[in-house]
């Protein structure tokens, strides 16, 4: 799938890249020197948009040496029709100081199919509120 990207003053060395063909996400990259404290939660302009298809949401999850750090990116979805800059949203839940440098690969990209659900107030055959083997073992 070939999805199109906004320019909004990524570098180019720093667009989305996927270093295998066949990896799930695409490295995103820290435009600047950040030091996040304890609890801290990072706001990072990654400076690029994309066009994702209608039925598809876009995700900045975490890179997995970073979140064994304690650094996790949090997955608020890209939707369809967005068009702004994306934005890889940190958080430092570990218990120390921890500094990201320029340059270094935040997050991973990843594009998913989504179900868009139509919610409506009922679907005809009625469910109690029973659950943990209300219907038996």
């Amino acid at each position: 799938m070939k999805i199109k990207l906004i320019d909004f003053g990524v570098r180019e060395d720093w667009r989305p890249y996927r270093p295998h063909g066949n990896d799930a996400g695409a490295d995103v990259y820290m435009p600047y020197d950040c030091t996040l404290k304890p609890g801290d939660v990072e706001k990072v302009p990654l400076g690029f948009g994309i066009e994702v298809p209608d039925g598809y949401a876009g995700y900045v999850f975490p890179r997995s040496s970073m979140a064994a750090r304690g650094l996790v990116c949090e997955l608020p979805p890209v939707d369809s029709g967005y068009r702004g800059e994306i934005h890889a949203i940190i958080s430092n839940v570990s218990s120390r100081t921890q500094a990201i440098k320029k340059g270094a690969r935040i997050g991973q990209l990843i594009i998913t199919p989504v179900v868009i659900a139509d919610f409506v107030s009922g679907l005809g055959e009625e469910r109690g509120t029973g659950g943990f083997g209300s219907t038996g073992e």
